[in-house]
């Protein structure tokens, strides 16, 4: 009886507890994507009654307190939602699907794409090599590598873009040429790249397998869109002077369409560096149609035509002479600036999307794409004539002050600087530092008793084109197998047809132009000996002419389990490319191996990953991510001299890539912490450049010490990138956060690459040699170029009530590294090209000193930022502002030696005049620059 008693009274207790609590349930989602937001704070104002979101998104609240309370609801990178909810004891309150807006997606240019010239070989690659992804993370230390490092051209993890996949609406982007991305594609879509997804690392993506730098999914489907109009007017120092943009979103309506449109504008006379004009536009259409409760269709379409005038890399001694800003490929023509180096891009993207909603556990989402279009950059093509260029290494000062008494062809020991002429050479190059446009378009025309008559022109304007037709379909299942078992797979398909030539823009007042190579004599001259001594005029395709063939197929299947206190998935992936080049063109020095088709290659590849999650608390989790793939190489780097031959990378094989990475976070309301411990190792990639060489070619191996513009081969090279990343905020009060980032890495070199050059040039003879093993490179140890190594930032940010905000940021970066010359670092750097010999005053402690690596200075840069919102007529109104590099901090975020000092004795006695002629070339940061953005939306 007293048991019976007992259990009646325990369980009336628990029964008047609960009469005590009211219990608050609810779904927090993401307002733009609608998907679930997991460790999403939600808790009672001025209680410590606080829960954590499930990964459905999914709350569950018990208070115990009387009458109305406060319930906020807050996430990093969110904006913070607080709700007013009334206590019933002994209720269920269901508060429904509680929506979070983007923090920054009125206020801050979140998916701002910033284009840098980075073109450190002077060829027409595909895309550009900005790294890393369109960021718009929510992680303080993403943002702060994007919008306070990026100026500095830092890198994630020191890894350049073709580590990263990026993919829109499952179809990988990636350019198959070169592995990266085409950003200029995606310029002023701002306002419709929004519905962003991320993986950092070896995360589990639920799209693709994914590279070591991470996976970023961009969403165009229709029905996404916020409901509204969104007009943005933008003004800017840097690359571009205004921007404008307008987006209309319909909804869903009652018959099942949806729509999203939008048209931009950018332009610029003149960018931060001088003859850099811009002109961009781009317009976008989404449809979707709702079939039924399970089918939906979307097609999208964009159009973003482009044009941008590079800025060049210059040496101290121009930037001494005329700054930091100077560009030496602009030049004033009637009145007007005209940039030589332009890039145009046209590609426009067509693509069809089905969406299947199998049941309420799988859905199956597959897709078309046709892309098709140009990228063109332009150059000065000239024959018989002198070098257009006003800092060709003749024309400047320090080619008369840094002159050696030669003795038979050879240089001696004598310094003998001619200063006078220095003189006058800097005197001409200062009044004439533009290339002379007149001048040219004079050499190309006859005088006659009426004026000029166009005759063959010397100096011509043209582009190398690259005309792309990329086909492509994928297909992508997400499967809720059990509640803690999920299944992710899919593939996608690309087949490419990519038609490389060079193309006439413009004879410059001349008649025609002959296409022939002029350094060389008969059947060697032809560019095409199928037709010779073609006279071509504006319009005509001419010095090389070929296809680039190529099908990949890539497969993913992913596993991931879920449990209360971990997670882990393992994911697979196996992929299939070929590639082929057909010359369409028989070259003259190529006569037997360049007309038709080439061999085809073909790379299998496969690779494995896996991660583990445990959470140590609600508000702590551990997490560790590994994977090792082999992927193929680039179609870029695969064929050695692709402009002129068949010929194949000598060992070309797939690359090996292995990963792993450790992450600790904390995620309390007031505190944000995530640190992170990686390793990557990417062995035997491949690498093809062009450049002007001097005194390469010893007669020890059996071939004559011509200079010559030759083609540079690197393979089995290796690159080991380590380091950690810090990321830290604290919400000091409800309006203050202060945030600390910092990113240390080590990435080196981690092999000597063997090194293998073809000089066209030694062609002239029968049936001679034309490829030449230069043996290996010593670059083990070297540091990898192209960004900073370490950095840290630290900012404060206020947010008043009445919706206005300020910030700022203090940043620090450096261990920026030089690009150094892979073959002054092989063993024919000590052997005198003349007779074959070691050069006798040649010394390993000199040696070493001269090939150095060049370590920049470290970068501060002061960043501003802050906005103000209103809401008027309920409508929106926002207004952002900010300036970067407030101090104008003069500063290097780049820079390659230059090759053509091939050798010990060229290039020691052009560094110890004091005044190098072939000193390495650097790509300057932007000074203080301003962004102002106002958006309405309506």
């Amino acid at each position: 009886m007293i048991k019976k008693y007992f259990i009646f009274l325990l369980l009336w207790s628990f029964s008047f507890a609960f009469a005590q609590e009211t219990v608050f349930r609810g779904v927090v989602v993401d307002a733009k994507s609608q998907n679930p937001l997991e460790n999403v704070v939600v808790t009672i104002q001025n209680t410590s009654i606080t829960k954590l979101t499930s990964k459905t998104g999914q709350f569950e609240l018990h208070s115990s307190l009387n009458g109305e309370q406060l319930l906020l609801i807050h996430s990093q990178g969110f904006k913070d939602l607080l709700l007013k909810i009334q206590s019933n004891f002994g209720q269920i309150v269901y508060l429904g699907t509680l929506q979070l807006e983007d923090l920054y997606s009125d206020e801050t240019p979140s998916a701002l794409i910033t284009l840098l010239d980075t073109d450190l070989s002077d060829d027409s690659s595909s895309s550009e090599m900005t790294s890393g992804l369109l960021q718009s993370s929510k992680d303080a230390f993403m943002q702060a590598s994007a919008f306070n490092w990026g100026q500095a051209r830092f890198k994630v993890r020191g890894l350049d873009s073709e580590n990263g996949t990026m993919m829109l609406n499952g179809m990988t982007m990636n350019k198959i040429y070169d592995g990266r991305p085409q950003w200029n594609n995606w310029g002023g879509l701002n306002n419709v790249l929004r519905n962003q997804e991320f993986s950092v690392g070896a995360a589990v993506s639920n799209y693709t397998f994914g590279g070591v730098l991470g996976t970023q999914q961009i969403a165009t489907r229709a029905s996404l869109y916020r409901k509204g109009t969104q007009l943005t007017f933008s003004g800017s120092n840097s690359a571009y002077t205004w921007r404008a943009i307008g987006t209309y979103a319909s909804g869903m309506n009652a018959s099942g369409w949806a729509y999203a449109v939008s048209a931009g504008k950018r332009y610029t006379e003149e960018g931060y560096f001088e003859g850099t004009n811009f002109n961009a536009d781009s317009f976008f259409i989404s449809v979707e149609k709702k079939l039924n409760s399970k089918h939906a269709l979307n097609f999208t379409g964009f159009y973003t035509p482009n044009s941008r005038g590079k800025n060049s890399p210059n040496t101290d001694e121009v930037i001494g002479l005329k700054g930091e800003k100077y560009n030496s490929y602009w030049g004033f023509q009637n009145g007007k600036k005209r940039n030589a180096r332009v890039k145009n891009i046209e590609e426009p993207l067509l693509m069809l999307n089905h969406y299947f909603k199998i049941d309420e556990k799988n859905t199956l989402n597959s897709g078309l794409m046709y892309q098709f279009g140009k990228v063109g950059n332009s150059n000065i093509d000239y024959q018989n004539g002198n070098s257009p260029d006003p800092v060709y290494y003749r024309k400047m000062p320090s080619y008369f002050s840094s002159l050696y008494a030669k003795d038979h062809g050879e240089f001696s020991g004598d310094f003998t600087p001619d200063y006078e002429n220095a003189e006058k050479s800097k005197i001409a190059f200062l009044a004439n530092s533009e290339i002379d446009w007149n001048t040219m378009y004079l050499a190309n025309q006859n005088p006659t008793e009426n004026g000029y008559e166009p005759a063959q022109s010397h100096y011509v304007l043209y582009e190398d084109r690259t005309d792309d037709k990329t086909f492509a379909l994928n297909s992508n299942l997400n499967s809720q197998i059990s509640s803690n078992l999920s299944f992710d797979a899919g593939f996608v398909y690309r087949n490419l047809k990519s038609h490389n030539f060079q193309y006439l823009l413009d004879l410059l007042g001349g008649a025609y132009f002959e296409d022939i190579d002029p350094f060389y004599k008969g059947n060697l001259s032809q560019s095409d000996l199928q037709h010779p001594d073609r006279q071509v005029k504006e319009g005509d395709i001419y010095g090389y002419n070929y296809n680039f063939l190529a099908n990949t197929i890539d497969t993913f299947t992913q596993f991931k389990f879920s449990y209360n206190k971990t997670e882990f998935y393992l994911g697979q992936c196996y992929s299939i490319a070929n590639y082929q080049r057909e010359g369409l063109y028989q070259n003259g020095i190529y006569a037997n191996n360049s007309l038709g088709k080439s061999d085809k290659v073909t790379f299998e590849n496969f690779g494995f990953k896996g991660g583990f999650n445990y959470k140590i608390s609600g508000k702590q989790w551990f997490f560790v991510n590994a994977e090792h793939l082999t992927r193929a190489p680039s179609l870029r780097n695969t064929f050695s001299n692709s402009r002129l031959n068949n010929t194949i990378v000598n060992g070309i094989e797939s690359e090996n890539v292995t990963s792993a990475e450790a992450n600790y976070v904390y995620r309390s309301p007031k505190l944000k912490l995530r640190f992170t411990a990686y390793y990557t190792l990417i062995k035997n990639t491949s690498k093809t450049s062009f450049f002007y060489a001097e005194g390469i070619f010893d007669k020890g191996l059996g071939y004559d010490p011509t200079d010559a513009f030759v083609s540079q081969t690197l393979t089995k090279l290796d690159k080991k990138n380590t380091g950690a990343e810090l990321s830290f905020e604290y919400q000091i009060s409800s309006t203050l956060k202060t945030t600390f980032s910092a990113a240390y890495g080590n990435f080196i070199y981690n092999s000597n690459p063997n090194v293998s050059i073809v000089n066209d040039a030694n062609a002239v003879k029968d049936n001679a040699q034309t490829t030449f093993d230069f043996g290996r490179a010593y670059l083990k140890n070297y540091k990898q170029a192209g960004t900073p190594q370490n950095a840290c930032s630290f900012g404060f940010e206020y947010r008043d009530p009445k919706f206005w905000w300020l910030a700022f940021n203090i940043n620090y970066l450096t261990d920026n590294y030089i690009d150094v010359s892979p073959i002054s670092r092989t063993s024919q750097f000590y052997i005198n090209p003349v007779n074959g010999f070691p050069f006798t005053e040649a010394t390993s402690e000199r040696g070493n000193e001269l090939l150095k690596q060049e370590k920049f200075n470290p970068i501060s840069l002061l960043n501003f930022s802050g906005g103000k919102s209103w809401r008027v007529y309920k409508k929106y109104i926002g207004l952002f502002g900010s300036v970067n590099n407030a101090l104008e901090l003069v500063y290097k975020t780049g820079g390659f030696e230059q090759a053509r000092n091939a050798n010990f004795r060229a290039l020691n006695q052009d560094v110890s005049s004091g005044t190098p002629s072939f000193g390495p070339k650097y790509y300057y940061g932007y000074g203080r620059t301003y962004f102002l953005n106002l958006t309405l939306g309506l």
